[in-house]
Formats: structure tokens, sequence, C-alpha cells
């Protein structure tokens, strides 16, 4: 199916760019026809010709002072580059560059992008080196073009497209408008995919889908992220598709409830002195498939949304609580985007009223946040240029100058050079731009982690200590101790935890836990060059020993019954001076417990009288005492250790197999007073990796 033949204006709503060119009363281009007009045209060589004008008409409309002059000679080298060249469909091969770049100059990207994305595809197609490049248009745009222009298969093979797409990558950490370009190239790809075999259509939109859409979000930029979904879904789920482009043209037969609901709440803001203007919002296809699935039959308001922009950040309170003021507020479908922007910087006020029978969703924000919102980086202009003098930038315009500084792209970049094998660095990417939602947690010194959502501790490990995380025995979570496969959420304060020893080694399991590739990749080559340590963790480390049970002696126990022999309970080891209680079992023996011991209360509730029990005036006493510790080498031999520093004797001792790299010990012990016991406790909980000791 073609994507272009079934919805060839997708997402033409959703730029901005394109809105205001409607204001400005200019139709939308036919950019084929300028394609061929700008190679067969009459436009003289000491002007701009028609197809670049159009691409020069809307840069203006962003960039009033502009330099065109660049665009100019960039369009020249390009269209005498390409020409001769025919894209699949026929047309002439320049429509391409110029549509990409009528693409970016419409979301309002600076002069350096657009010339680049001009040039983006001559060094890969055409005789234009990258030396002319850099000597014509100055080393950023060499950079960019360098960092867009595909890997060719004969070197690369079957991996020159994920080799490709780690090269674009990493020129984005050094320069987010290489991914800029990138994205309006796929976009009008995408928009022209018609021509292709039904197999490689469906081929480029999975790729699109996995990697391109969820990058789109990740660098905001709406206004492609969405007409690249329309456009995935019309090819790999055109039966959908068709469902729901026949529910959105039934709606348009249909009463539309927004704009009087619209009118109404410019009404409201008038009279409440607010300037903001109130525009209805189309869903577009996938969004309008995905309220379908969770509603199921749809109201009129639910196939689009109200946007009302104002001024100043505080007009989208000031906006807010005139709607919730006169409109009945849906609570649930608030959330606070201005206060807390996602992970990509989006900043909006979302929520819902209720009015005359219907539910409309708002969106709130300022005019800045909405080029933001719809543009992304793209709408930051250069974010590498140096601040003009007088001018401050803002905190949020710092978050943009380092491109790196998002979480998702300084964990990409980290982890990718951790795995060279291209079908490694193919899955793990994937796998990461599937996580649709980013969390942050912050560090024991105040700093800031970001996290892919689902991520826990043994992600947050990897990422603050890399390869050193092999010794990590648990971590601290909001204060307290908890396992390594602890889930983190947003919000929360993580520690993780090292051992001191260097042969330390991560756990099979902790594969289970790790949701970052950093982790993932590390833990897998650790196992991978250890398979016999790895084996090893698989099976029991040691034999249990025996648990203790009932004593056959009673120690220091004496019962209050002639001749009745005494026994100390093993499910609590009373020691003196514990205040006990004795029980008559099978057999006549007097089995003591511990007051608190819940037998105690089973025996009660049998009907059982406790007997009597007193201490003799000897202090020696037997107790069992459980250890909960991380799991670490030589940890049995620093416990036994400081046991026999109290004095205490070493009856029996149980090691439990470890879980989530958990360890239990169990150690009965003789002790020569009963004094010693707290002492002996806390030696064992100095011990590192040592986190609980208590009596059975």
């Amino acid at each position: 199916m073609s994507a272009e033949a079934t919805n060839p204006d997708a997402g033409a709503e959703f730029r901005s760019g394109a809105a205001q060119s409607r204001r400005r009363g200019r139709t939308r281009l036919d950019l084929r026809r300028l394609g061929r007009a700008a190679l067969l045209g009459t436009a003289p060589r000491d002007r701009l010709p028609d197809a670049i004008g159009h691409v020069a008409e809307a840069h203006r409309a962003h960039h009033p002072d502009a330099d065109l002059a660049v665009l100019r000679r960039a369009y020249v080298l390009a269209e005498s580059s390409h020409r001769g060249q025919t894209r699949k469909s026929g047309e002439p091969y320049i429509t391409h560059p110029l549509a990409v770049t009528l693409i970016l100059a419409e979301l309002g990207a600076e002069t350096t992008t657009l010339t680049a994305s001009l040039l983006h595809d001559t060094v890969e197609d055409t005789d234009v080196t990258l030396d002319q490049v850099r000597a014509e248009f100055g080393d950023e745009v060499r950079f960019i073009v360098d960092g867009v222009t595909k890997l060719e298969k004969v070197d690369y093979g079957a991996a020159a497209e994920p080799e490709t797409f780690r090269k674009m990558l990493v020129a984005t950490g050094n320069d987010v408008r290489v991914m800029s370009i990138k994205l309006a190239d796929r976009l009008h790809n995408m928009r022209t995919l018609g021509v292709m075999r039904p197999e490689k259509q469906a081929r480029i939109a999975k790729v699109t889908r996995d990697v391109l859409i969820p990058l789109a979000e990740r660098l905001g930029v709406q206004a492609i992220k969405t007409e690249l979904e329309d456009l995935v879904f019309a090819i790999l789920h055109p039966e959908e598709y068709e469902r729901t482009r026949a529910l959105i043209a039934a709606h348009a037969a249909e009463h539309d409830p927004l704009p009087g609901i619209a009118e109404a709440f410019r009404a409201v803001l008038r009279e409440a002195g607010i300037p903001a203007e109130v525009h209805i919002r189309p869903r577009h296809f996938v969004s309008v498939h995905r309220i379908t699935l969770k509603r199921g039959e749809l109201r009129g308001s639910d196939f689009g949304r109200l946007l009302v922009l104002v001024g100043e950040d505080a007009d989208c309170y000031g906006v807010l609580g005139e709607l919730h003021t006169c409109f009945t507020p849906v609570v649930s479908e608030f959330k606070d985007f201005v206060a807390a922007p996602k992970f990509n910087l989006y900043q909006s006020l979302h929520t819902a009223v209720a009015t005359d029978g219907h539910v409309a969703e708002v969106l709130i924000r300022t005019r800045q946040m909405h080029s933001v919102a719809e543009a992304g980086v793209i709408a930051l202009g250069n974010p590498y240029a140096p601040a003009e003098a007088g001018e401050e930038r803002t905190d949020r315009a710092e978050e943009r100058i380092d491109p790196t500084r998002p979480g998702w792209l300084s964990r990409l970049l980290d982890w990718q050079q951790a795995a060279p094998d291209p079908d490694t660095f193919w899955s793990s990417l994937r796998e990461e731009l599937a996580q649709d939602r980013e969390i942050t947690v912050f560090t024991a010194d105040g700093g800031r982690l970001g996290l892919p959502a689902g991520a826990s501790c043994v992600d947050a490990a990897y990422a603050l200590h890399g390869t050193a995380a092999h010794g990590c025995i648990g971590a601290r979570v909001n204060g307290r101790l908890a396992a390594l496969g602890t889930r983190l959420v947003d919000g929360d304060t993580v520690q993780p935890l090292l051992g001191g020893d260097s042969a330390a080694e991560p756990a099979a399991n902790w594969l289970e836990h790790a949701r970052t590739p950093a982790a993932r990749i590390a833990i897998r080559e650790w196992l991978n060059a250890h398979p016999d340590h790895a084996r090893q963790q698989t099976a029991v480390p040691r034999a249990p020993g025996p648990m203790v049970g009932a004593r056959a002696d009673g120690g220091n126990a004496v019962a209050d019954l002639p001749d009745a022999t005494v026994r100390l309970a093993g499910c609590c080891t009373p020691v003196p001076p514990d205040t006990v209680a004795g029980f008559v079992v099978r057999g006549g023996a007097v089995t003591v417990h511990r007051v608190q011991c819940p037998a105690v209360d089973r025996m009660r509730s049998l009907g059982r009288t406790p007997v009597a029990v007193h201490w003799r005036a000897t202090a020696d006493c037997r107790v069992t005492l459980v250890a909960e510790s991380f799991g670490r080498p030589h940890l049995l031999a620093d416990l036994t250790e400081a046991i026999s520093r109290e004095g205490a004797d070493i009856v029996s001792a149980t090691v439990e197999p470890p879980t989530e790299q958990r360890v239990r010990h169990t150690y009965t012990v003789q002790l020569p007073d009963a004094a010693v016991l707290p002492r002996l406790m806390r030696a064992m909980r100095d011990v590192p990796g040592v986190y609980d000791v208590g009596r059975v």
C-alpha cells in the first residue's frame, strides 16, 4: 500500500511551520513540480530559483535576518551535482533534498541546518567530497553532512545499516542537527514510499517504527513523529488504518462539538482578561486508533483536542484556574508538564473539562513551549552558537547546549562503545528505544540520573560505576537497604553499594533485572569471559548443614517440674536473661521458649498450661543467630573470624543458596556468658556485606 496515496497530507495539520504558512496565505507546495522547474526552468543564475525561493520564504518567516546567499550556493552545488539523477519514482533527484530542506525550514531550522540539508546526499551519491564541502561551507556543514552520509554496503555488507545508525548517533552526540536532517530525510522518503515493492516498504517502515520514531520522540520533534506514525500505520496495519480513516471521515460528516467549546473558552478567557489563542487540534490517525482501543465507541469530542496558547508561564496556570472554575474538571486527566517537563523538554498543562455533556481534552502552553513541543531541537536554532553580548541563556536553553546531556543519548553513547558487534548494537539500540518513558532518580551526593522506566538498582549501578559495578553487593533506595532487583521509580534516591573485593563478580540472575543495554552488555561480556563462574552460580554453592532443632539438654534452664527433661526450643533459642515459658510435650519433656515466640501463643490456644522455668546461676549459654548479607567472596570466612574473636564456639552453621545476591547464614554458637550476645551481634553486623543479624 502506498502511504502517500492513501494519506498524502498525513500530519500536515500538525506542523507549526505549515500552520503559519496557511495563516500567511501560502498554499501547500508541489515539490515535484518545483523540482522539475528548478532543473528546466528559466530562473537566471543571479537570483534564487523558484524552488529554493520557497525554502527561503519559509526560512525568513522564522529567521527574518537570515543570510540567504549561502542557501543559494548550496542549492546550486546540489542541483548541479545531482543533475541527471532520478528517484525511483522517475522524478529529478533534486526534489528530495529540496523537500527535506523545506520540512526543516517550516519547522524553524537555522541556516546551517538548511545548508547541510540541501547537501546531505551529495557526498553519498555524487562526486562531491567532504573536503569540497568544508572549503565552500565550513567545518560545521561538513561535519553534519558527514554525519548523515550512509556507509557503503560494498564495505560493510549486511552491517551497513546498523553501522550507519551508529555513526549517525555518535555524530548526533556532537551535533544534534545531524539527527534533525535524518528525521526529515526519512519523513520525505516515507511520504514517497509507494513506488517501492511491498516487502521493502514493510522493512523500511519497521526500522522507522523501531528506531526513527522513538528518536523523534526523544528529540521532541512531534511534528515529524506524528506524521511518521501515520505513514508507518498505513503500511504495517492497513486494515486498522482503513477503519480509522473511515471513523474520521464519518465524524467529519457529523456535528463537531469542539468549535462551540472553543468559543466558550475564548469568552471565559476574554472576561478574565487573559490574552490567549484557542485552537482545535485534530488527532492524527494513530492517536484516534489508540483512543478507540482505550474507550471503544468514540464521542464527538474525542477526535480532537483544544490548544490554548498564552504569552507567559504564569498565564498557563491562570487559564487552568479559569477553565476549572467555569467548567467541570476531570481531575484524573490533569498533568503538569510545565513544572516537571518530560525528558525531551516537552512542556504543557494537560487537563480535561466536561461541558454540555461533552468532555474536551485541553492543552495549555506558551507559544515558545508550543514551538519546542512541535519542532523540538529544530526549534532551538543552533544550540552551539555562543550567546550574544548581553544575552543570558535561560536554564531551559542550557539543557540543550550539550546534546549529550539528555540521559537517553548519554547512555546510548556510552554503551555503544561496548557493543562492537553490529548485531548486538542493533538489537540493543531497539531495546533502548523501545523504552517509551524515562525516570529521573537521584544519587546519594545529590546528582541526577536518567534511566528508562522499569530500571532497577542493577541499571543504576552500571550507569554510575561502569564495569566496577560487577562488585556491587547491594543498594540503598531512599535510605533503606534494597535488593539489586528492586525497580526504581521517578524521584527515588539510589546508592549502589560496592564491595571492596576487586575479584567480585556479577550474578547471572542480574540479567533478569537489567533494563539498560549498558548493564546487559557488561554483564553478558563478563559471563561470556568466565563461563566456569557462570555455571557455578547456577549451582548450589554448598550443601547446607543440618538445621538445629530442639536441643536434648536444657542448658542453664531449670523447670519447676521434678525429674523433667528440659530442652531449649530451636525456634527461638532462649538464653539468659530472656523471659521464658516451658510447655510439657510428648514424652514428658519440657520445651522452653522465649515468651515472645509465636509457639507460646499456639500452645496457649491449644489449652496447654505453661510450666515455670528459671535460669541457673551459671552464665554460659547456647544461641542460634541468623545473618542476612549480600553475597561476596570470603564472606563466610570473615563472619567465622568475627564470631571467634568474641570468644564464641560455633556448634553448627548453615549457608542457604543465594537469592537475588542475598545470602542467609544460620549459626548456632556456644557463649561463655549471655552478656556477650549483644557484642557478638554488633561484631557480625560490622562485617562488610552484612546488613542484619538477629535471633532465630
